[in-house]
């Protein structure tokens, strides 16, 4: 990358690995509320619903938690700082579901949209595209061959079932909506799969938006 693009990218991956750490800090605390018996809300340390926990705790798991409590709520401060600064980076349109975050993160770990020359060279960036044995003339396709940047894979993954929610009209989830809609009898398995694919679907028609002149609800994304 360049040196301007260099200096943006640890900016995302920086609140990333400070919701890490946040996860990791928690976890402990929780556990101990798990192990009583007691409520166990994932982000007990928060002032609201903390204010409300320990109304139903013993004293000693009390004191024990407050000692988690001050450095997850500085935590959550510098996430939320984060958040708000490559939030205010994001483009002014962009498509429902995508979210600004989502957007900046993108952009910031690809780089430069230029650089893919066709959606194969995307799909292959994201490692989505599917892998295969080939010996002879027999050819056995396999799974996604999760190469090149996990960043990018598992942000687009976490926004193709955003798209599910917010734009089933979407091309490639309303080629599939008796695997991906809310109730669908489909095992996990084959629900992996179809994400996946609606992923792979969604990097190419980024790719598009950034490289060529074409308006969102060409590709089937309401702004």
């Amino acid at each position: 990358p360049s040196g301007e693009a260099a200096a943006a990218r640890p900016h995302p991956r920086q609140r990333e690995q400070l919701v890490h750490t946040r996860h990791k800090l928690g976890g402990p605390g929780r556990g101990l509320l798990i192990s009583t018996a007691l409520p166990d809300p994932a982000h007990w340390w928060k002032n609201q619903t903390w204010t409300r926990l320990q109304k139903h705790l013993p004293e000693w798991i009390v004191l024990r938690l407050e000692g988690y409590r001050p450095a997850l709520l500085a935590l959550q401060d510098q996430i939320s700082q984060l958040a708000s600064e490559l939030e205010a980076a994001a483009p002014e349109s962009i498509p429902v579901g995508l979210g600004k975050l989502t957007t900046v993160v993108l952009t910031r770990e690809i780089c430069d949209w230029h650089r893919f020359h066709n959606r194969r060279t995307i799909s292959s960036y994201t490692g989505l595209c599917p892998g295969e044995r080939t010996s002879g003339s027999k050819r056995v396709p396999g799974s996604v061959t999760k190469r090149g940047n996990p960043r990018v894979r598992s942000t687009l993954v976490e926004c193709a079932w955003r798209m599910v929610r917010f734009q089933p009209q979407y091309p490639p989830v309303a080629k599939r909506p008796g695997l991906l809609c809310k109730g669908s009898p489909a095992t996990g398995a084959v629900r992996k799969k179809a994400i996946v694919a609606v992923a792979r679907h969604l990097a190419d028609d980024l790719w598009r938006l950034h490289t060529v002149p074409c308006h969102p609800q060409q590709l089937g994304l309401n702004i």
